[in-house]
């Protein structure tokens, strides 16, 4: 789903600190192990957040995964591909295959890492939640090559502050334009309004929001 493009990663911190990492188009998953006699079995994939535009890496992503590690728990926080069209065929499928491969990595190194192949999460914020909860709604129609069959269903979702929809009275403009383009079908607004793609399979989810966020609905 890539095309070669004369286009470089950047990275930028801002006045409070937070990295912003943009233009991503070389995914990478990187560990925060407990030690092993610390570690509960679980593991959580965790997807910052940044409008499908940039990557709030550290404080959605790396200061996160400490925290999970600490408390016994495997994190990997996953740098996305951001979607942009001259960068990818299909830019919406993107982050998502990002996602489940993700998924299917953690779940075929869980035994090295001391993983209950069981418990695997996924946790996202804010645009990063919308990635996380495509992962939770779509896990049966991969978008990545899986001959081995591995469970792309994570085992549980973390939805802070999550886009969700992208139906016009709620989704949030900046990250369905960044997925979906200007002008959206119905079909793909629907296919992408998570909330409209929950059924009996659906993991179960943990959902973090604020009065206080002003930005997602």
């Amino acid at each position: 789903n890539s095309k070669r493009a004369a286009i470089e990663e950047k990275s930028d911190t801002d006045a409070e600190g937070t990295i912003r990492v943009s233009q991503v188009i070389v995914p990478t998953l990187t560990a925060f192990l407990p030690s092993p006699d610390k570690a509960t079995g679980a593991a959580v994939i965790i997807c910052p957040g940044g409008g499908y535009r940039i990557l709030a890496i550290n404080k959605e992503g790396y200061d996160v995964a400490k925290v999970f590690q600490q408390w016994g728990v495997a994190a990997f926080v996953l740098k996305y591909r951001l979607p942009d069209d001259r960068t990818m065929v299909h830019k919406e499928i993107g982050p998502l295959q990002d996602a489940q491969r993700a998924i299917q990595i953690v779940r075929q190194r869980a035994g090295e890492w001391h993983i209950n192949s069981n418990q695997i999460g996924i946790m996202g914020f804010s645009a990063g939640g919308h990635v996380a909860s495509t992962a939770g709604t779509h896990f049966s129609h991969a978008v990545i090559d899986n001959k081995n069959n591995i469970s792309l269903r994570p085992d549980f979702m973390i939805l802070c502050y999550p886009v969700i929809s992208m139906t016009d009275s709620l989704a949030h403009r900046g990250s369905r334009t960044n997925l979906l383009g200007k002008n959206p079908s119905p079909e793909k607004i629907k296919e992408y309004s998570n909330e409209l793609q929950v059924t009996d399979q659906t993991p179960p989810a943990f959902i973090m929001q604020s009065s206080a966020d002003n930005g997602v609905k």
